[in-house]
Order: structure tokens, then sequence, then C-alpha cells
């Protein structure tokens, strides 16, 4: 029987990669140039499932996501939630006062700036981190160094200096899983997410008649964002997470209201939650965010 193979964008040894081997162990993951690439490894046959990057606690949203997922044609099957954990990588044998410069993706070098600022060493950033792992163990020089996982360390043959140089910690980043055919948990199941796209027109009351229905019905919303739709600004986009099944009394309430007063209403999956929010919640931890942001550390 062959492996399964999971899908994401970057390097190996990207944090994305990471992410697929900690939600899926065992499997084969298969790194790919884009999120676009890595959707269409799924269509091809050449992967089962997809990790796409949607959110970080620091950065904030993964843009385009919400373009990307419509038109993809897969479905989301769950979510995972990833520790983002920086080292810094060296050529084994070098020690901390030989470093002169930092190779890093440029969201991960606005993370360590501490770092940076108290050894004097000079940022240059590189496409993603798994990267410039790769090319400080091609140099094989002790003034080059890296900031990426543990992972690119054992993979690129490079030594761990210092762990968890990120100025801020409980740095995290949220991911869907996706698949060609949904895997929708039955209404009894325990903590469900649902993820829907609608769309609504630019008029006064618009938004609050659309999202009434989950207030009255006593939904919690954990995500909702807005996007331009089309080039005319008459009508907004928006992308949401809310706990329950549609196949609920209060969620399915909430759902028939969305759908008559907002227009293009799609559920792009209904999945069990990470066990991570709840680990996160009890620990008095923040899941991650939606803000505008460039980019996540790959």
């Amino acid at each position: 029987m062959m492996d399964k193979v999971i899908a994401f964008q970057g390097m190996h040894g990207a944090y994305s990669d990471m992410a697929c081997r900690a939600a899926r162990p065992g499997w084969t993951t298969l790194p790919c140039h884009s999120f676009a690439d890595a959707i269409d490894a799924v269509h091809a046959g050449k992967a089962e499932q997809a990790m796409l990057a949607c959110e970080n606690s620091l950065a904030g949203r993964v843009p385009d996501i919400h373009s990307l997922l419509p038109a993809a044609g897969l479905h989301i099957i769950g979510e995972h939630f990833q520790r983002v954990e920086h080292c810094l990588l060296v050529v084994p044998g070098t020690r901390m006062e030989q470093i002169r410069r930092v190779h890093t993706h440029p969201v991960a070098m606005a993370q360590i700036r501490n770092l940076l600022k108290n050894n004097n060493l000079t940022p240059v950033t590189e496409f993603d981190t798994a990267g410039a792992a790769e090319l400080v163990a091609l140099w094989q020089k002790p003034e080059e160094a890296a900031v990426a996982s543990a992972l690119a360390a054992e993979l690129y043959g490079l030594e761990i200096l210092q762990r968890n140089v990120e100025d801020a910690s409980h740095n995290t980043t949220r991911f869907y899983i996706t698949a060609r055919t949904p895997q929708v948990p039955t209404p009894q199941t325990p903590h469900v997410m649902t993820t829907l796209l609608f769309s609504v027109q630019n008029s006064p009351g618009a938004l609050y008649k659309v999202l009434g229905g989950f207030a009255t019905n006593g939904v919690n919303m954990t995500r909702l964002e807005s996007y331009m739709s089309g080039e005319t600004f008459a009508a907004t986009r928006f992308l949401m997470d809310v706990e329950g099944h549609p196949g609920d009394s209060r969620l399915g309430k909430a759902l028939a209201e969305l759908e008559f007063f907002s227009k293009n209403a799609t559920i792009l999956g209904v999945y069990q939650q990470s066990p991570f929010r709840h680990q996160a919640s009890t620990q008095g931890q923040d899941t991650p965010r939606s803000a505008p942001a460039d980019a996540i550390p790959g």
C-alpha cells in the first residue's frame, strides 16, 4: 500500500511541513511552491489532502485564502494549530561571536528584533525559513546563520545554537486541512466548527441583519473577516468560522437567516475543532487572531 500524501506550501523543514507531520503522522509530506500548487496537487491525485495556513497569532490572516478556497473545489475537513518556535541555526561548531548575518523569511525577521539588536547581526531576508537554512548549509560559513525550525536543522545538517529566539511567546499558526471530499461529523459530535463564505450589499444594516441570527440563537462566532468583492465596491464578501454543526437547531436557524439576507452563502467545511482550542482556553492563551498582514513565516 502506498503512503498517504499531504501537500503544503513551502520547502521541507518549513513550519507548514511540521504541521503536516504533526497532524498526519506517518504520511509523506509534499512541498509545493504556492497554495495554488498545493491545491492542484490534491486535484491531480498527487496528494490526498492539503495543509493551508489561514491565520497567525502575530501576523494575522494569510492573504488570498478567501479567494482560493471557493474556487479550489476542496472541502475543509479539519484544523491544526502549529506552534512557531524559531531556532538560530548555524554550521556545526560555530560560536555566537562568529556570526555576522542572519537569513530568514521577512515575517520571521520581524519577530527576532531582540536577537539582531543584542548581537549586532545584519538581517538578510530570504524566500522562506527552510530555504534560508538550506542556503546556510550550502555555504558552510560560520558568519552566516539562519532562523528556522528545529526540523530544518535536522533536515539540512545544521546545529541549533539557540532555541526560541522569537521576541513574543505563543506564536501560533492555524491551518485548514482540506480534501476533495467532505468528512462531515454527525450533528451529535461535540466541538464542531463550520466555515462559510457569504456576500452582502454595501447598504445600511445589511451585515446587522445577516449576523443577527447568530446572536439570537446563541451561536459563537470565532472569526469574521471582510473582503471587497469584484471591482465595483458595491458588495463585500465575508469569511466566517462559527462553533456548531449545521444540523444543530441553533446553527441551522442562524444559517437560514444568513441565507435570506445574504448572497452566495457557501459552506466550505464542517469539521471537528482542534484540541488546541480547549487547551489554549484552559491555559489562558489566545487562538490566532485575524488582522491584515503580508504573510507568515514559511
